[in-house]
């Protein structure tokens, strides 16, 4: 056979037998050492690794599988595969998943609990170390079960079962934080525009505004304007809100889609923000609050923060760090020209 059809011969891959016999310990060390589970002594460690990288070892994820019990996966269900605060949620996630090199498998469960079940057993069946379900908006939700053989976090909305792990956004504080921006702007004579009454959101960031205006003596200038979380409702609101002859200085809006509505209505009755009124919205959407005229202040719910939250507490449930109950997430005020100080 000549030189030129002799078949071309694979370099050795260095296999975990490799590195121990080069490290000088047991093939069960080095899965412990490389895995990062178990216990191992630092200097231990340290020799496996050096032994790895000289070797250009790669695991076997299958074989690590096998002695750990782990797949470093989990499985992510949303409610709002690419709803605007389910975006922001997710990517925090895959921040904090990446950090300890965890694969995440994503379902759209489209708060479907048929499609979610479905899932559910799906990614028990391929056997994640854990399951975060993503909601679409802060409000109570059913468990997935009782009988899901994995940990589960809920982010963005919170299970009924007081022994599950939930993570949400702080929305009482935020509407707080939004009312004693307008006051601290010499604003007192407040309105309250926002979604339905029904939603947990506007029950609690409702009472976030009172509670604030009840410390500084006063009250709602009108009975709260209860509608939808459309920029037509923030218009009708606003309408309203005006015919009705009272006088007003401040609006704490459910929405920034809310506020952009009532900012348009303001502006048609030359009724002046921020010089006559100040407008805070909800949500901080920068296509919403960038675009609006004057730039809208709006509260931040913190949704990256949200998810990366549910991420690590989920990681630390699987390590059986178990922390259960509702877990709030501090709301950051973004103050912008439709507050400045009057």
């Amino acid at each position: 056979m000549s030189e030129e059809t002799k078949p071309t011969r694979r370099p050795h891959k260095a296999t975990v037998k490799d590195v121990a016999e080069r490290a000088g310990v047991s093939i069960s060390t080095v899965s412990k050492a490389l895995s990062g589970k178990g216990a191992v002594r630092h200097e231990t460690r340290q020799r496996v690794l050096q032994a790895a990288e000289a070797l250009k070892y790669q695991s076997n994820q299958l074989a690590t599988s096998l002695f750990t019990g782990r797949t470093d996966m989990v499985g992510v269900i949303t409610g709002d595969t690419f709803g605007r605060l389910t975006v922001p949620v997710l990517l925090g996630v895959i921040e904090a998943l990446a950090e300890r090199e965890i694969a995440m498998v994503l379902c759209d469960g489209r708060g479907d609990p048929i499609r979610e079940l479905f899932f559910t057993e799906s990614l028990v069946r391929r056997r994640v170390d854990g399951i975060l379900v993503v909601g679409s908006g802060a409000s109570p939700r059913e468990p997935l079960g009782a009988d899901v053989a994995t940990p589960v976090v809920y982010a963005l909305e919170w299970s009924t079962r007081e022994s599950d792990i939930s993570v949400v956004p702080d929305d009482a504080e935020g509407a707080r934080t939004a009312a004693r921006h307008l006051i601290a702007t010499k604003r007192r004579r407040l309105a309250f525009i926002s979604g339905p009454g029904k939603d947990v959101a506007t029950k609690v960031r409702l009472a976030g505004t009172r509670e604030v205006l009840a410390e500084a003596g006063g009250e709602l200038v009108h009975e709260p304007l209860i509608g939808h979380w459309t920029e037509g409702w923030g218009r009708q609101a606003a309408t309203q809100l005006l015919r009705s002859g009272v006088e007003f200085d401040g609006i704490v809006c459910g929405s920034d889609q809310i506020a952009r509505g009532v900012l348009e209505v303001l502006r048609e009755h030359e009724v002046r923000v921020p010089q006559d009124a100040g407008v805070v919205g909800f949500d901080n959407w920068d296509v919403m609050v960038e675009a609006s005229r004057p730039q809208l202040s709006s509260v931040d719910l913190s949704l990256n923060d949200i998810g990366r939250t549910a991420a690590q507490l989920l990681l630390k449930a699987i390590d059986e760090d178990v922390a259960p109950g509702i877990h709030h997430i501090d709301c950051q005020l973004m103050p912008r020209e439709s507050t400045a100080p009057a």
